[in-house]
């Protein structure tokens, strides 16, 4: 069977889109994990199935691994783009994910935003910080991204932090000047280094108000694949009017047959 698909990135991180309204496309893992594949496969970080419930559009998310999982923000920021594409909202809209209903916005310059969760709790754990900014993250500040082995100390961290609830993303984050921040992610699910999170960058942006800058409530996030700013409110301690805004481009289209590169 041929599924259709659309291939999208924000700030490098990519993912395969599907237009699922008609529950043709019937996830598994081992099909996700065959698309995702590169040199075999189409090659993404994950894969995002636009489809509706009773309160109007849902973006369901599956990491690389081939697992449905909670959710990406750059992948939210890309499935707006996607949805208003093909004519389904207009340039302001509403959308449901895993953890709640999110609003986007399509810029004039092509950027996309995003309202994410609101964050009320920001744990300290031995030198870094644990939240879930619909996702769980940890991030470590370091004086220096470049030096750290990303693959080595991510995967540790991953899995030795909320291993209760499936472990975490891993985040090293160089503070370099005043809301500017230098970020590299280890994705749980990818199990990998990615080139940008969109929760990520959201995580470490609210640590890094936590910890170096209290007055600072709009940072920018230079991430591998590209340049992200999150903004927010603080209010009694609880982080609300999140947003996360950046890049987002269609890369192109094509088409999957699932029986023949599934075997």
């Amino acid at each position: 069977m041929l599924i259709s698909f659309s291939k999208y990135h924000g700030a490098g991180n990519d993912f395969i889109m599907i237009d699922n309204r008609e529950k043709r496309f019937v996830p598994s893992v081992d099909i996700i994990k065959e698309m995702c594949k590169t040199h075999t496969g189409i090659g993404a970080d994950g894969l995002i199935l636009l489809e509706e419930n009773a309160e109007g559009l849902l973006m369901r998310y599956f990491n690389s691994d081939g697992n449905e999982s909670t959710m990406c923000g750059n992948g939210g920021r890309c499935f707006a783009s996607f949805a208003f594409t093909l004519n389904l909202v207009p340039v302001k809209m509403k959308f449901w994910g895993i953890d709640s209903i999110h609003e986007a916005e399509i810029l004039e310059n092509g950027f996309v935003k995003l309202r994410m969760k609101d964050i009320s709790n920001v744990e300290t754990i031995d030198d870094g910080f644990f939240l879930d900014s619909g996702s769980p993250h940890f991030v470590s500040f370091v004086r220096n991204v470049n030096n750290v082995d990303v693959a080595r100390e991510g995967n540790l961290i991953r899995q030795s932090v909320n291993v209760q609830n499936g472990g975490t993303n891993a985040n090293f984050v160089q503070v370099e000047s005043n809301g500017i921040l230098k970020i590299r992610t280890f994705e749980r699910g990818v199990e990998a280094e990615t080139l940008a999170c969109g929760t990520g960058a959201v995580a470490s942006a609210i640590a890094y108000h936590e910890f170096f800058e209290p007055s600072d409530t709009k940072v920018t996030v230079k991430a591998l694949g590209g340049t992200l700013k999150v903004s927010f409110s603080v209010i009694e301690n609880k982080y609300s009017n999140i947003w996360l805004e950046g890049p987002v481009k269609h890369v192109f289209d094509g088409s999957f047959n699932i029986k023949h590169n599934s075997l």
